[in-house]
């Protein structure tokens, strides 16, 4: 297929069959994993609008500001041993009618709201700079303004011991607590760290490291008004949210964004029309291809084969044309540093293209 479509025709029907409501409980998360066995807890069909609740798993950085009964329950529910092997809340999963390994998940993410106007950053050990900072990790809390749409910090404490159980719910007194970021304002642009679809792989996989099938790829522009695609594995898809964060810079760096509960409005479209080896972004603006790797140089071949493939495979320039446009108009930068398997994304912008480059819509 081609990618040309004009960004302004009127699209074809895309009306939702149903809306569906999904609540973060105990009974409707998995903590830690993709499973492809997992049983899912929400069926929908191609079309369909999931309003879905995403649960951060540093609520308990600061529980009176971050969490309510149901998270609380949430928490109190999942034993710690049920937590692994990755750290993150994971919502769903949710099976769509007919989608079969080979297909492509449409998800267009409508809205992103903040569950309560607080979030938290970890200096963690798993972060890029731990040993430079003498081995020890911090907490700084964020309060968000929704009408000014920037967050500020509110206080900040060092974390005692080490933050290794996920779901940890430290109760910082408030002689602890220091000032942080006086007078600093950032940008919030709530959107999820980790998304995605079943691997095709028996048993548990984590959700720490990205991969094609999604999962932890830190990408912030992954928010409302967004559109991801990602390779179907297994029958049904099975696809979840979680890791919502309200503002996270490139490269994550200290190992964490903002991290905060979201409340997210999505639709899922199932595609038979195309493929594409990884996830791939597509914003009002850009066309954006991800690549990761343990090593950040091979990251960034792959981020660099993949574009190749969308350039010719989907825009129909031969592959040298495609070589001399990424190297002029195309944009590398470093997704994160600090999930295991690092990642590049490269961004393309839409309107270079003879007709704005945006995937055929189809009829659901």
């Amino acid at each position: 297929m081609t990618l040309m479509h004009h960004h302004g025709e009127p699209a074809k029907d895309t009306s939702p069959t149903a809306l569906h409501r999904l609540n973060a409980t105990a009974q409707t998360v998995h903590w830690g994993y993709f499973d492809a066995a997992l049983a899912p807890v929400l069926r929908v069909s191609s079309g369909d609008l999931i309003e879905a609740q995403a649960v951060t798993h540093h609520a308990g950085d600061a529980p009176d500001l971050m969490m309510d009964k149901a998270i609380e329950t949430l928490y109190r529910e999942i034993p710690e041993a049920d937590r692994n092997p990755g750290v993150h809340i994971m919502t769903g999963p949710i099976h769509i009618e007919g989608a079969k390994p080979g297909d492509m998940l449409e998800v267009r993410y409508l809205r992103m709201t903040p569950r309560f106007n607080y979030g938290s950053n970890l200096a963690a050990n798993w972060g890029y700079l731990y040993k430079e900072f003498d081995e020890k990790e911090r907490v700084t809390i964020y309060k968000i303004d929704p009408s000014a749409n920037h967050a500020q910090a509110v206080y900040a404490y060092d974390f005692p011991g080490k933050y290794e159980i996920p779901g940890t719910i430290t109760h910082c007194p408030v002689c602890d607590r220091e000032s942080a970021l006086k007078g600093i304002r950032v940008p919030v642009r709530p959107h999820l760290g980790t998304a995605g679809v079943a691997p095709n792989v028996t048993g548990r996989i984590s959700t720490i490291p990205p991969g094609a099938h999604g999962g932890n790829i830190d990408n912030w522009r992954i928010g409302a008004g967004a559109t991801m695609y990602y390779p179907i594995a297994v029958d049904g898809a099975l696809f979840s949210i979680g890791d919502p964060h309200i503002s996270q810079g490139d490269g994550e760096l200290s190992g964490t964004a903002i991290e905060a509960s979201l409340n997210v409005l999505f639709q899922v479209v199932l595609r038979k029309d195309f493929e594409f080896p990884s996830p791939l972004l597509e914003t009002p603006n850009w066309w954006i291809v991800h690549g990761f790797d343990e090593d950040l140089n091979v990251a960034m071949r792959n981020a660099s084969l993949d574009m190749l493939t969308l350039l010719t495979e989907h825009q129909g320039l031969s592959r040298n044309d495609s070589y001399s446009l990424i190297s002029v108009a195309a944009d590398f930068a470093v997704t994160q540093v600090v999930d295991g398997r690092q990642g590049i994304h490269v961004r393309i912008p839409r309107d270079i293209f003879p007709s704005r480059g945006v995937v055929q819509d189809v009829d659901l």
